[in-house]
């Protein structure tokens, strides 16, 4: 039976080990020798869960397992203290659960969560070649008043193109149509420690009436382009990005077949580089 664990969204393989119990605990094996333990299964109960988990350790020790995952709801969060004094560390945290997890094999391999932010933003340009910009109400660090291009972080699930059409329309209500990608930028240290990779995308409007969103933008317009590549108050990465979408075409979006279902994928590719062309 195929499932899909909640630490790593990828497709797990259960065998024999699929219908066992750690004394009350039900579990899984995952392909990596990780007992996946089943939240459904835990007692809300401190000493129950205290015994019901150290039973598990000596199990998974004896059967050779390298790593214990162990799910922890939102509404059970009195049993994380007794895991973490059974030797559980986080491994990271949603909204609704903790995952923690127990090196039983010394050394064993524990990935690491999600490392990484993904943004896009939106290069879009009229017949005018006026490019659509906005100036942020909240600014690090007091800066200035200064344009950019419209963008944002993906939503879970997202593609980069549909993120770069809903993040323009959203901040600025000019609706746009996808062409490519022309860039992107790569940096650490962001938000929380991680890391961030912004996409840059060339956007054709599809209309030119401007409804700004009051809550995060103090301004949108339709800039000269010569104006906003010859301004001082406009940092040199967004210069240097608008000046790459207008030299570059960029690669673009196609399907390749054998990957399906189609919205779990998302490929980009130079014209010049695709089979048939």
């Amino acid at each position: 039976m195929l499932i899909t664990c909640p630490f790593d969204n990828i497709l797990r393989h259960v065998g024999d080990y699929g219908d066992m119990f750690m004394s009350k605990l039900k579990w899984n094996m995952n392909p990596f020798g990780g007992a996946v333990i089943d939240p459904t299964s835990l007692d809300s109960n401190t000493d129950r869960f205290g015994n019901q988990i150290s039973e598990a350790i000596e199990i998974c020790r004896s059967d050779d397992v390298k790593v214990i995952w162990l799910e922890i709801p939102t509404d059970l969060v009195q049993l994380i203290p007794i895991a973490c004094e059974k030797g559980f560390i986080f491994h990271h945290a949603e909204a609704s659960y903790a995952m923690l997890t127990l090196e039983v094999e010394v050394g064993a391999f524990i990935p690491p969560y999600a490392t990484h932010y993904v943004g896009v933003g939106g290069v879009v340009l009229n017949d005018k070649k006026e490019l659509l910009v906005v100036s942020e109400k909240y600014r690090l660090g007091g800066r200035g008043p200064s344009y950019k291009l419209p963008g944002g972080a993906l939503l879970p699930g997202e593609h980069l193109e549909e993120a770069a059409v809903r993040e323009v329309e959203e901040e600025t209500g000019v609706s746009t149509e996808f062409e490519s990608l022309v860039c992107f930028r790569h940096w650490h240290g962001y938000r929380y420690g991680k890391s961030d990779i912004y996409f840059v995308s060339r956007l054709k409007p599809l209309s030119n009436q401007i409804t700004i969103q009051e809550e995060e933008i103090a301004e949108c317009l339709w800039m000269p382009v010569a104006d906003f590549l010859g301004s001082n108050s406009i940092h040199v990465f967004n210069k240097t990005i608008v000046t790459a979408a207008l030299k570059s075409p960029g690669v673009s979006p196609i399907t390749i077949d054998g990957y399906e279902p189609a919205d779990r994928f998302e490929f980009f590719m130079p014209p010049e580089a695709i089979v048939g062309n």
